[in-house]
Order: structure tokens, then sequence, then C-alpha cells
């Protein structure tokens, strides 16, 4: 859930079966957080979620992976799948897009500018 939907591990922890629920023909996870903009469920704690991950990161040769690690893990393959920013905007929650452009490590490509791909050619006269 960490890397497959980006969550944080505090969501990832209060996640409960019905939260999972199929919307518009997607398997979606819904309700997550109550009104007064907190993580709801009483299961796996973000700590335990913490150590399962440093657990098992060390096991695979990267003993200090992170749960966020994960996360921005979501984020990278995501954009490199191209998938509009925006939409991974919203999936992480960030309320700024600055937040989600630090995330992947965007910056200006001046070499491949967005302007070179509008279509307009410019005449100059003589």
């Amino acid at each position: 859930m960490l890397i497959g939907c980006g969550l944080r591990r505090k969501e990832a922890a209060a996640l409960t079966v019905e939260h999972i629920q199929l919307r518009e023909a997607r398997w979606v996870i819904v309700d997550l957080v109550n009104k007064a903009g907190r993580i709801t469920g009483d299961r796996m704690t973000a700590q335990s979620i913490f150590e399962a991950v440093r657990i098992y990161g060390a096991k695979i040769g990267v003993p200090e992976l992170a749960p966020h690690d994960l996360r921005r893990t979501f984020a990278k393959l995501a954009h490199k799948g191209r998938a509009a920013l925006e939409q991974i905007q919203l999936s992480l929650g960030h309320a700024s897009i600055t937040t989600t452009e630090a995330y992947l490590g965007v910056s200006q490509d001046l070499t491949n500018a967005p302007c070179d791909h509008l279509g307009l050619k410019v005449e100059v006269s003589p």
C-alpha cells in the first residue's frame, strides 16, 4: 500500500476492509481521513509499519529504507509512467504542486522545454 498507492504509514496503519471499495469500475481507498482531518482506525501502528519496512529493507540490502521512501517511489514510478503531475499530487494529498515536484526531483529542462511541443512555427521576416 505504501508503494502501490503512495500512502503514508499512518494512513496504511488505519486501513480497514471497509476503506476499499469499487468506484467507477476501479478499486479505491475511501474515507481514510475523518472530517476533523485525523486518520481513523485501530489496526497496525505506524511504528510497526516503520519497523517492518526497516526489517525487509535490510533483507534486500537497503538497511536505511523508510516507509516514506516507498511513498516517493510511488510518485516517481507514476511520473515515469507518464501520470499527470496533478494526479500524482492528488494521490499524495499534497496541497502544493511544489511539494510533489520536490518528491519527483523535477527541474526545468531548457533543452526540451514545453514550448518546443506546441506545434507553433514562427516565421522571421528578412
